[in-house]
């Protein structure tokens, strides 16, 4: 079991390289432009040949645009959302947990109880409802994301400051002369940052699910920009005619999503002192 995980983290870390360099070169990947119509040319099957003599190798949707290259630049979203919400979510719930398992008293009775009130609203719920009075798009889509999940970074921050606190060389450089702002940024920050990470990294694989199913229920990034949660709902209503509309941005989605969580293992097992 040792033996593979390494494996596992090399293969989940090809699969997310793969995913962002197509979404930065998706300008010269795509074969086509990916919001270009063509009604002669809809609902053509995978490998089906385009008028000019090439091919759509993964067909076309209902307004005749290749879904390879709605593909490609629908890669663009889904990273770009994860990456922006797992930072926001987790620089917010960073500070939040430091602060509180800092200074603790009424300061950490209250971020705390409002931590365990976030979590136990579900969170999906939240994010539609959210969405919904904001109006969707790509930044509300971030906002959302990242303003929900902060609770599980704040969560560990808290219990790793806790501990980071009692440590000699905190008390040491605190019985110098530091004051508080240097003691948290010198000392207990680093202590907390390695278990930051491995939670970040376990996120993104939910937070490319979560902005596909805000996508798919229309409240997140707007057509016709390209989204694989768009591409899953647009493909629902032609999946006994047309399979490869919802199949291809599925499985996207799902070998990405694989692929960031066999990161996060690998990582976690690497940085997470718990873990043996």
């Amino acid at each position: 079991m040792k033996r593979r995980l390494p494996l596992a983290g090399v293969a989940g870390a090809l699969i997310l390289v793969l995913a962002v360099v197509a979404a930065l070169a998706a300008h010269r990947l795509a074969p086509y432009d990916p919001l270009a119509q063509s009604l002669v040319a809809r609902l053509k099957p995978p490998g089906a040949q385009a008028p000019a003599g090439s091919f759509h190798w993964l067909g076309t949707d209902g307004l005749g645009r290749d879904v390879l290259s709605r593909l490609i630049y629908g890669a663009r979203v889904s990273l770009a959302v994860a990456a922006l919400a797992v930072v926001v979510s987790g620089t917010l719930g960073v500070i939040v947990g430091v602060l509180a398992g800092y200074y603790r008293g009424w300061l950490a009775i209250v971020l705390m109880r409002l931590v365990d009130i976030m979590m136990a609203v579900p969170f999906l719920l939240l994010a539609i409802a959210v969405v919904a009075v904001l109006g969707p798009s790509f930044l509300h889509t971030v906002l959302v994301l990242g303003l929900t999940r902060w609770p599980r970074y704040a969560r560990v921050a808290y219990g790793q400051t806790l501990s980071a606190r009692r440590r000699e060389f905190v008390e040491a450089s605190r019985a110098l002369g530091s004051d508080d702002l240097r003691l948290m940024l010198r000392h207990v920050l680093p202590e907390v940052l390695p278990s930051a990470v491995v939670v970040a990294t376990l996120e993104v694989g939910l937070m490319i699910v979560f902005e596909a199913a805000l996508s798919f229920l229309g409240l997140g990034v707007q057509p016709p920009t390209p989204s694989w949660g768009d591409m899953l709902a647009s493909g629902r209503d032609y999946l006994a005619t047309a399979w490869w509309l919802a199949t291809f941005p599925g499985l996207a989605i799902m070998v990405t999503v694989l692929g960031a969580n066999l990161v996060g293992d690998a990582v976690r097992d690497r940085l997470d002192p718990h873990v043996k």
